[in-house]
């Protein structure tokens, strides 16, 4: 009788080891498959009315205002995504605004240092020129906005069309590459 009270006393003890050693690999299983579902193209910050400001020496240099911001961190060149549109403002000190660059869709690339604006972008400089186009790049590090896509330049007495542009950022000396058209305005 005491040899079979102590089988059945180390049958339960190897019961209950084996069942609690296979809940823990199994918990740690599932960990596991959490940890790894997470995608790489979710957005790891999300921002709704998102507005920054950029100065240099208390300066005001750039505001950038946009409904929604999603940064892809995880990504392996991390960006981020203005999905539903943005409006940057280009300053001289708080109180004088060089140009504006506004479209439905913007998109950061960091470490290039890199902007891509496109669909109904438009630009306006300080003399009141309009810039508009569907596809638009801003290299900050050269300091110039450039496409090779079609431009439509609204000026106060003509309008201008062709194909590819290159500027600076603000917008106040540009040069179309292939010019289509110039139409002129008379003035009254």
């Amino acid at each position: 009788m005491k040899k079979l009270l102590y089988i059945l006393k180390y049958t339960l003890y190897s019961a209950v080891l084996l069942t609690g050693t296979a809940l823990f690999f199994s918990c740690r299983e599932k960990i596991g498959i959490i940890n790894t579902s997470i995608k790489e193209d979710f957005p790891t910050q999300t921002a709704t009315n998102f507005k920054t400001t950029y100065s240099d020496s208390s300066n005001l240099k750039l505001l950038i205002k946009a409904p929604l911001l999603k940064y892809y961190g995880k990504m392996e060149e991390p960006y981020t995504d203005f999905d539903k549109g943005i409006d940057v403002y280009f300053f001289e000190g708080y109180d004088k605004q060089k140009g504006h660059i506004s479209a439905k869709y913007a998109r950061y690339i960091e470490s290039k240092r890199l902007w891509e604006v496109r669909d109904s972008v438009v630009a306006v400089n300080e003399k009141g020129d309009i810039l508009e186009t569907e596809l638009l790049f801003w290299d900050e590090e050269k300091e110039e906005i450039y496409t090779d896509k079609f431009v439509k330049i609204t000026q106060e007495d003509q309008i201008i069309t062709g194909t590819g542009l290159i500027s600076d950022p603000i917008f106040s000396k540009w040069r179309i590459k292939n010019v289509i058209a110039t139409l002129y305005f008379e003035n009254e």
